[in-house]
């Protein structure tokens, strides 16, 4: 459920440093032997940019769906296009199944797809500065 909340810069700032802190993690970090961890982490990162973003502007997502809500909010408010929207989501749905099934990404998924992940990155950080 999207809610109005009152604009936070505050914890907007501070998540945005979160993710910053767990990008810096994953420099160090051997990305092909932890492919699972390091797809919890770079979502985990985009998650929290896209939260501070909403929080800047005074909107929550919160209950159940709200991660999925969280990226059609942000698609619908033209900060990522259509391609990143469905990008986002299936990115979602692995983090699901890893979370809670322990699902296992193979190391070809980080290989292939982790300079999109850096561009969605890059521009999320881009709209927040």
């Amino acid at each position: 459920m999207i809610i109005k909340v009152k604009p936070d810069k505050q914890k907007a700032e501070s998540l945005k440093k979160m993710a910053e802190i767990t990008l810096e993690r994953l420099k160090n970090t051997n990305n092909e032997k932890y492919p699972s961890n390091t797809l919890l982490d770079y979502y985990d990162s985009i998650h929290k940019l896209m939260e501070a973003l909403t929080l800047k502007e005074g909107v929550k997502t919160k209950g159940e769906g709200a991660h999925q809500e969280l990226i059609e909010y942000i698609a619908k408010n033209k900060i990522i296009d259509e391609q990143t929207r469905q990008f986002l989501q299936q990115m979602r749905e692995h983090r699901n199944k890893i979370s809670y099934e322990g699902f296992m990404i193979n190391k070809n998924y980080i290989l292939l797809n982790e300079s999109i992940i850096k561009n969605i990155i890059r521009g999320l950080l881009d709209s927040l500065n």
